[in-house]
């Protein structure tokens, strides 16, 4: 049954070999399609702050004769997003050129990035700034509501919301979900509730506010309260939408009911609100998690009859639902059918094949996958995460750095995790110089190392009689610990 079905997804005799998906992406790399590279300006400012110390930047910039622009500005802060304070060290040395002045868009990936690494006095401070320079907006305190709740520092995102009237920013239907969505996402549902409760009088909800309030209660998982939330939304007369609709999919999905999902989509196709692409990739990602293959399929082709065209999510979620039966040739096959639709494949995609070999147990495989990968698209965060790990636990050193050498010649900042999982795997083999050099990159670029990672290394240097080095290490992570709750 399964060939039977698989076979069906093969279009217009699309007849090639298992191993074409990852030629055809090869060419396509080499065709008009492949990504522009970046501008020169960013490019050497990139260069820049990855090779020079910290301290001899702004003279590096400076000598270097480079002019900046916003959108220059703009695309080097969110290269250097994972490092808020070498961010920052760039973003103070720009405002000081000669005609140039931050947009909005510059302060808030900024205030963004400081944020991420909890420099809250900072990140007040660049609020106050852009308060003497009448550019605040509503979406600067949104930014700010989202990373507080994100750290769960509830109490600071309510209080964000608060202070806006003083900040001369009165509050609007836009920044009240915006505080409920970024509660709710951060699991943090019940307080959402009882914020709503106490303010829906002053703000009027529509149907993203209960939309956010369901996928909340969703997530929290409750489904009879997201079933009260859902019933209150029509019964106050707002319609529920598409987005309302794609939410109540996945809750269902999530709560193991997935045919009660089916049955919702099947009565969106005789009404106004059509399914779309989004909602069928909950569906073919849920009979996956399940193994249900063939429902899988079926799904797909579902929609296609329907008239709703596949996108990369889409086949995303089919190739994870073969993946997680290790049907890897038909997950190649998914490939093929891509291309023959002319649907570019993402990071994602990819780090789902790698996930599947990886756990397999086959990491000649996944190296040989990671290779064609990074012709056809940009590795992100995990991607770089799972190769590294998996070379670490494979006792790979040499290959873990290598792919480490490959993302620092790409320009890629590293994130927390990245930094972590090739520290540890240094710690496993005993490398504690490289280890500490490593500790030291990821503080100076504003990273705190979670505990864990910090305590191995404590570990070994104390075992090596090297108090001298713990001593500079823990200096440095007090200097990062800093952190003034608001203004």
């Amino acid at each position: 049954m399964i060939k039977l079905v698989v076979d069906m997804l093969k279009i217009n005799g699309c007849q090639k070999k298992l191993s074409l998906g990852w030629n055809v992406l090869a060419r396509m790399c080499s065709s008009g399609e492949t990504i522009k590279e970046v501008a020169d300006p960013t490019k050497k400012i990139c260069e820049l702050m990855i090779s020079c110390p910290k301290l001899g930047l702004d003279t590096s910039l400076s000598e270097k004769g480079i002019r900046v622009s916003p959108a220059v500005v703009e695309n080097v802060l969110k290269r250097f997003e994972n490092a808020g304070m070498l961010a920052y060290q760039f973003f103070e040395w720009a405002g000081k050129q000669q005609n140039y002045e931050h947009s909005v868009r510059a302060y808030h990936t900024m205030i963004e990035s400081l944020a991420k690494i909890r420099q809250y006095q900072i990140m007040w401070d660049l609020v106050n700034t852009m308060r003497s320079m009448k550019i605040l907006n509503v979406e600067t305190f949104c930014i700010i509501m989202r990373k507080y709740a994100r750290s769960q520092k509830v109490e600071e995102a309510v209080y964000t919301f608060n202070i806006m009237e003083r900040y001369d920013v009165p509050p609007n239907l836009a920044a009240f979900n915006s505080l409920l969505s970024a509660l709710c996402k951060s699991k943090n549902v019940v307080k959402a509730q009882e914020i709503f409760d106490g303010m829906k009088d002053r703000f009027i909800p529509d149907s993203k506010t209960y939309s956010i309030l369901l996928e909340g209660w969703g997530k929290s998982p409750n489904l009879p309260k997201a079933r009260e939330i859902f019933r209150e939304m029509v019964d106050m007369g707002c319609d529920p939408d598409i987005v309302t609709y794609g939410i109540m999919v996945d809750i269902l999905c999530k709560a193991g009911r997935v045919d009660e999902a089916v049955g919702i989509v099947k009565e969106m196709d005789s009404s106004v609100c059509k399914p779309t692409s989004f909602i069928y990739s909950v569906l073919v990602h849920t009979y996956g998690i399940e193994n249900r293959i063939e429902d899988a399929v079926d799904m797909f082709l579902d929609m296609e009859r329907n008239g709703i065209e596949a996108d990369v999510a889409v086949y995303n979620a089919l190739i994870g639902a073969f993946c997680k039966v290790n049907k890897l040739k038909n997950a190649y096959r998914v490939l093929n059918e891509m291309d023959c639709k002319g649907i570019r494949p993402n990071s994602r995609t990819c780090n789902i094949i790698l996930n599947s070999l990886i756990s397999c147990g086959d990491a000649d495989e996944a190296y040989r996958v990671f290779r064609r990968m990074i012709k056809v698209c940009d590795p992100d965060a995990d991607t770089y995460t799972m190769m590294i790990k998996m070379f670490c636990e494979n006792d790979e050193l040499e290959m873990a750095l290598k792919v480490w050498k490959y993302m620092r010649l790409k320009q890629f900042v590293p994130g927390m995790h990245t930094f972590s999982v090739l520290i540890n795997g240094l710690c496993k083999k005993g490398n504690v110089s490289k280890a500490c050099v490593l500790l030291e990159d990821m503080m100076e670029k504003g990273i705190r190392p979670s505990s864990v990672t910090f305590g191995k290394l404590k570990q070994l240097l104390i075992k090596e009689g090297r108090e001298d080095v713990l001593e500079f290490l823990r200096e440095k992570m007090n200097l990062l610990v800093k952190e003034p709750l608001c203004d």
